[in-house]
């Protein structure tokens, strides 16, 4: 269902254009290591395979997702927090391997964190933006 307000602030248009371009940028990188000739994949060096197939994966949903935000549907919200809450729980396995002195590069760990602070930021957004409060629902 599509909220009430037919305008887009800039928020929405940030946020869209965010999730989208992050979506891009995910799915080319992770692509190209993951399928792309041997040199993509000698050059991420000790990458952690669940870390990335989970943001391959993951690239799918925030294209979605920004599309969503775009259009101002509520589902934005819902998928905006399941997509932060998952990162942050990747992250936490991640970190989990670390500590068992599990092999991993720097870039990783930062863009897992760079992964977590953008979806945490676009989910509170999204969802202060989007959701119908409970005193709307009742009082119409």
């Amino acid at each position: 269902m599509k909220t009430p307000q037919n305008k887009r602030s800039s928020g929405i248009w940030i946020s869209s254009f965010i999730a989208i371009a992050f979506g891009l940028l995910t799915l080319k990188e992770g692509g190209l290591t993951l399928f792309g000739p041997p040199q993509y994949t000698e050059a991420a060096g000790q990458y952690v395979p669940f870390v990335l197939w989970f943001n391959f994966i993951a690239g799918f949903f925030y294209i979605l997702a920004g599309v969503y935000i775009f259009r101002q549907h509520r589902v934005a919200a819902i998928l905006s927090m399941l997509i932060a809450l998952l990162t942050v729980g990747v992250f936490g396995a991640f970190a989990v391997h670390i500590a068992l002195d599990g092999a991993y590069e720097q870039h990783t760990l930062i863009a897992m964190l760079v992964r977590s602070l953008v979806w945490i930021g676009i989910a509170i957004f999204v969802c202060r933006k989007l959701m119908i409060r409970t005193d709307e629902i009742i009082h119409g």
